[in-house]
Parts: structure tokens; sequence; C-alpha cells
């Protein structure tokens, strides 16, 4: 008989103030397995992602491992699956789930030898599709495909899908658990999928909704919509070799995505285990612990075996530290007691004391289990305690050859606890500032580290600076629009020896440069000012602007209308030497004033009128388009008889009309009770008091309508209409 060891290494150090899931999109879905997913008495082998052993190996976007932080999510940490990314999955299996084609998701794949004879673990399915696309042909599905000796169903080599409603053979998807309302009117889909879906709503929630649509990377599309926390769970037999296949697809198309979270050790064949949750996001990347700061949740954990018992648990506490001295007795008799049907409990570790990083204060936690199949499952965590993190701050000295108003400086820390808070001489905060370079020699100015646990460290940084030279003023005198007539000027101070100045600027590269203090006759653009003297350069840019060309506008009225259409063109630009006008109909005007402008268009059509004005070198222009349309005759049918019960075929009561521009409806019963009024053209009559309420019954129903067409001329008709159901 095989038998498992298992050693499990990791930090847990949280902070509050976390108001979503803490993703880590840098996992394989190799490591989601190994390192998250299975739990104490698992050994998994032979891991595919898509088919594929070699992808497995490969950071995959539709693979995240998750922390709930300080959240309510109910998983405390775990794997999540998701559509998001990943195409053209086509698998047999899940097509045969959905009831439909497989698009875009995510599979992963593994063997295991069973150490008990009952395999379980917990999941939450989730989705974009909710509430929008309940009961359509996007049935969103995941599946749980069991294969293996004594396991008789009809998929791929004989597997079983173990992700079902409870109590129940039905497939967790979209149609089969949701809020219990179709999105639509049609719930056949949803009824096809199971008749009594309705009853399934006690496993749909809305309650973490607003912790999917605050995580970012985890989907393409916000989850609107997902299942309680649901149990899956299989009898095995002991020592054999079983495949599970775990599948997560989009539906039909790859607009919404859906995603199932599979929590953390709870892949279990039977057996009680210890470790320490996975910590995304944790600070520090090794086992270590602060006395007095941080403290550490220690998971037990026992599988679906005897899970309706009460079982008592003893551990074995090892290490340097001492429990009671160095930190609080963990639980009495050094016993985990776990009450029918509990599955985990966590005890937390909080030191007092501890070492240095070179001598720390170890702990080993570990259980001894045997399991119906008669194997030892060994289960062991170690962890460190420190007094004090070791850190280093580093901060850079810089070299500067010339004064400058002021130089970045960077800081960095490492050997401590992230993250780590700066504070600069100057009171800036973060790992970068600037500080003038006030003296010739050094500038020293410091920085204080503060990791998560509260320590401080400092450091000096110095700017040596060896001279004072500067720029002091610099000038631009605008040019004319269109006319290189600008010009630009600066000044400099501190000079050692004879000050070179020099100028460059548009079309430099062909010789557009003068040695001088002020250059002009330019156009406008950047110019670029450089003052050298015997030990260095400093340099800076000014924009030489011009006057701005004139604006043109004009409004028409109309801008739409029917033949033949008159219209005004009322000029709004500024003041300019000439104004010439297009009309696009073949006319225009040229004149030098902001004089209004008319002309007629007699045929249908969209016509471009372009204003185009000139002041000295400048231009500019604008334009507006006008639509022109023909009257079309009114036009409209006086149906007497509409049957809405929803086969598609006249279940709406409408007249039809045709190039109305208004309608008003009213539809009352025999004794005159108003049952249907509207004044939009578009609407009819679906049956319904108002389209929304109760179904009218059959019979006699007496309408009267005004009608409106393009020509504004108005008829007013009434008439009576039956409505039959058969």
């Amino acid at each position: 008989m095989r038998s498992s060891f298992i050693v499990i290494i990791s930090l847990l150090f949280s902070f509050s103030g976390i108001t979503q899931l803490i993703l880590d999109n840098q996992i394989t879905p190799e490591q989601a397995v190994q390192d998250i997913l299975v739990g104490s008495g698992v050994d998994a082998f032979n891991i595919q992602f898509n088919g594929s052993t070699a992808q497995a190996g490969n950071v995959q976007q539709t693979v995240r491992a998750f922390d709930a932080g300080t959240t309510n999510f109910p998983l405390s940490n775990g794997v999540v699956m998701t559509t998001n990314g990943q195409g053209n999955l086509n698998d047999p299996d899940v097509n045969q789930v959905s009831g439909g084609s497989a698009t875009n998701g995510a599979i992963i794949q593994f063997d295991f030898v069973a150490t008990g004879d009952t395999l379980s673990f917990n999941y939450m399915f989730a989705s974009s599709e909710y509430t929008s696309f309940t009961c359509s042909q996007y049935n969103d599905v995941f599946a749980f495909f069991l294969s293996g000796p004594g396991i008789n169903g009809p998929f791929s080599n004989n597997a079983e899908n173990i992700a079902l409603v409870p109590g129940t053979n039905v497939p967790v998807a979209i149609n089969t658990v949701n809020s219990g309302s179709p999105s639509g009117l049609n719930p056949g889909p949803c009824n096809a999928a199971d008749p009594n879906w309705q009853q399934n709503s006690v496993y749909f929630t809305t309650a973490h909704n607003g912790i999917y649509s605050s995580t970012t990377g985890l989907s393409g599309s916000p989850f609107n919509g997902g299942t309680v926390v649901l149990p899956a769970t299989a009898s095995l037999i002991c020592g054999e070799v079983y495949t599970i296949k775990m599948a997560i697809a989009n539906d039909f198309d790859t607009a919404l995505d859906s995603g199932v979270f599979l929590e953390a050790n709870s892949f279990t064949t039977g057996s009680v285990g210890v470790s320490l949750p996975a910590n995304i996001g944790s600070p520090a990347a090794d086992s270590v612990v602060i006395a007095n700061c941080s403290e550490l949740d220690i998971l037990f954990t026992r599988g679906g075996e005897g899970i309706e018992d009460t079982l008592v648990q003893t551990y074995f506490l090892g290490g340097t530290a001492v429990s009671g001295v160095d930190y609080p007795e963990l639980s009495p008799n050094e016993e985990i007691v776990f009450l029918p049907f509990e599955d985990s409990i966590i005890v937390t570790l909080a030191p007092t004391n501890g070492g240095t990083p070179e001598n720390p204060l170890s702990v080993i936690i570990g259980v001894d289990y045997v399991n119906v199949c008669g194997d030892t499952i060994y289960s062991e965590v170690t962890l460190y305690i420190w007094d004090q993190p070791y850190s280093t701050v580093t901060a850079t000295d810089t070299i500067v050859r010339c004064k400058f108003d002021e130089v970045p400086v960077w800081a960095s820390t490492s050997g401590g606890f992230e993250p780590y808070t700066y504070v600069w001489e100057n009171g800036d905060t973060g790992n970068t500032s600037a500080f003038p370079a006030l003296e010739d020699g050094p500038n020293i100015y410091s920085v204080t580290s503060t990791d998560s646990c509260g320590f401080e460290y400092s450091q000096d940084v110095i700017i040596t600076v060896n001279q004072t030279l500067a720029i002091d003023t610099m000038f631009q005198f605008p040019a004319e629009c269109g006319i290189p007539n600008g010009a630009v000027s600066g000044q400099g101070s501190g000079f050692t020896g004879v000050p070179n100045y020099t100028w460059t600027g548009p079309g430099s590269e062909s010789g557009n440069l003068i040695n001088a203090t002020v250059w002009s006759d330019l156009p406008s653009g950047w110019y670029y000012f450089t003052i050298t003297d015997n030990v260095c350069s400093v340099n800076d840019s000014i924009f030489l602007e011009q006057d701005p060309p004139p604006n043109a506008s004009f409004e028409a009225d109309p801008m739409q209308g029917n033949t033949p259409l008159d219209v005004t063109f009322t000029n709004t630009s500024d003041e300019a030497d000439e104004y010439v006008w297009d009309f696009g109909n073949g006319t225009g005007n040229v004149v030098n004033d902001l004089s209004s402008q008319f002309t007629t268009y007699t045929e249908p059509g969209v016509y471009t009128v372009t204003l185009d004005i000139t002041l000295g070198e400048c231009s500019n222009s604008a334009t507006q388009t006008i639509i022109v349309t023909e009257i079309l005759p009114l036009d409209f049918d006086m149906p007497n008889v509409f049957t809405p019960n929803g086969d598609g075929v006249n279940d709406i009561f409408t007249i039809n009309p045709k190039n109305a521009v208004a309608l008003e409806m009213t539809i009352t019963n025999r004794w005159g009770n108003i049952v249907f009024q509207s004044d939009n053209v578009e609407q009819g009559w679906n049956g319904r008091v108002n389209n929304s309420g109760a179904e009218c019954t059959e019979g006699t129903y007496f309408y009267f309508f005004k009608i409106r067409g393009q020509d504004n001329q108005e008829f007013e008709h009434h008439g009576f209409v039956h409505l039959v159901r058969d």
C-alpha cells in the first residue's frame, strides 16, 4: 500500500482594508494543483492543461490563485478557473453536459491514487451570463469528470460528472442553477435542462457580486451571480488510480465569461492534514512570522471519510520555540476536535518571543492519520519566529557636474516585511524624491524606511555638485499667424570662464541654429537654448507661439426637412478678409463680410455646406450637413383579429403605420375600461393591460387613434378588434 508524506511551507501575513479578491496571475496549472488544490493524502501526477502536459507547466491566463483577504467571500483561498482568453475547446464531454457546443474555457486534468474511500472538495460557480441570459442558449457550464475503477458513467473513459445539484443527477449550469426566473419570456431551455430548475434557486446568490466586479484580472466581464459553496463527492477504491478532469467552458459563444472557484486543500481522499493557507499577495515569501507583530493561521483539514462523525485528532509540536512561553498554547492537550460535518479548523499562532534572522525560533506542527485504506498519512508544517526583521535601505548617491534645481533620488529596502513606507527629509513619501543641489560639494539628505511591523531603518543619500551655471530667464515673442516673424531670448548666470550660447529649433538639422542670446524672424515651434562654460552645460526649451488663425463657424436653419427646403445660413465666424460659401447644391457665394446667406434645395439628398475664410496668410473652414427628404404618403392597416398566444404569428395588435410621424392610440374593453394607451408609433398591443399587466380575456375590444403623416395632415379612426388566444 502506498503512503504519502507532505511538507507545506508558507507564510500568512494579512492586512486589513482589502475589499477584493487578491489574484496571482503567475501560477501554472501544475502549481495550482500541487501547491493549492490537493490536501493531505493526495499525490497528483500526469497533470495536463487543455490536453497538454507541456501547457500545464506554463502560466495560463484562465488559471489564477485567489485569496479572499478580509472580504466576506466564503472560500478563504484556492484556485479560480475562468473561460477568459482560451478558445476552441470542443470537448465532447463538456458538450454533452451543456447540451450545446463548448467554445472557450479551461480544462485541468490529473491522475491520483486513492488513499481513502471517499473523494471530496468544495467549489463555487459564477458567471457573467447571470441574470440577463437565464434560460437561453448560452448555457455556460462546468463539470468534474471522475474516471477509474468502480466508476461507470456516460462520459469518456466511463467517467461520471460529480459537479451536481445537491441530491440530484443534474449538472450545475446557467440553466439549472439560477434565480428561478427566465431573463426573457421563454423558460423552455431551463425546463429542458431540469424540470425542477426553479427549486434549485436556493443554491444561487448575488451576495458576492461586489467582490467579483471589484476584482481586476478575474474575467473579461464581471460575474453577476453564482452558486453558494457546493460539495463534490464520490466513492473510491483504496489504492486504485483515478483521473479527474475539471472543466469550465462558455457555451455557443465567447462573449460573456464564467468561472469556478475551487477551495484550497479541499481535494482530499479521506485524511487529516495540517497546512498554512495559501497567501497570495503576501508581503513575505518565506515562513517567517514576527513576534508581537504578525500572526499565522494554521489550517487543519479532514477529508470526506467519516465526516459525519466527531473526530479528535492529536497533533505534535516540535522545534526550538516553546508552547506557552514563546507563543500561547494553540489548543488544549494539543488536540483538534472536528465536529460532525466540520472539514476544517483554523488555529492562530501569535508569537510573543522570537530569535534573530541568524538564529530564529522554529515551530514544527505535524499530524499522523491512519485512513480506511490502512495507510499512515503524515502532514507537517514548519515556520520560524523572529523578534525583528533584518532590513537594509539603499539610497542612490548622485554626482552631478553642474548644479540643477532638483536632482531625483531613489531608495529601496530588502530583507524585511513588505510593504515599506518611506519618509524623506523634505517630507516626501514613496521610494522616490527630488532634492535641490544647493552647494558645491556634498549635499546630504536622509530617508527613513518603515516596514509592515513598524520597524524603522534610515540611510543618507549624497548629491555632489561642482558648478553653479544656470539659465535664469527665457522669453518668446509670438509670430503673426502664418508669418515667420517671432523671436526667442535667453539669459544665464554663474559662469566659469566665457559662456557660449546656442539656439536650435525647427529645421536645425539643416543649419537652422544661431550662437547668440536672441534669435529672431522665426516660425512657431519648440526652441532649445544651451549655455556652455568652461566646466559644464545647462539647457532649457521654450515654445514660440503664433497668433491663432481666425475661427470659421456658421449656423444653418433648418438643418433638415422636406422638399423644397429653404435654408438660411448665419455666419458666426471671426472677422476675416474673405468668406467663400459652397452650399453643396451647385451654388455658392464669395463675400467679404459676415452677412447671412440663403439657398433652396429642390431635390432630396444629403448636402455638405462648406465655409472657407481667409485672414492674411491663415485660413480656416467649417462644414454643416443638410438633409433633404421627400414627403412620403401615409398608410396603415385596419386589422380586426389578433392572437397573442406566443406562437410568433399575429401576437401583436398594430395598424402597421407607414410614413407616420405621430400616433395616439387608446383601446378599451366593452365596458369602456382602458386596457392600452400609447403615443409610440412603433409600439403595438400584446394582449396584456398596458403590455405589462394581467392578460386580457378573449373578446371584442374597441380602439380609437389619431395619426399624422409627414405632411402634418391628421386622421382619426375608430373600430373594434377580436382578441383570440387559441
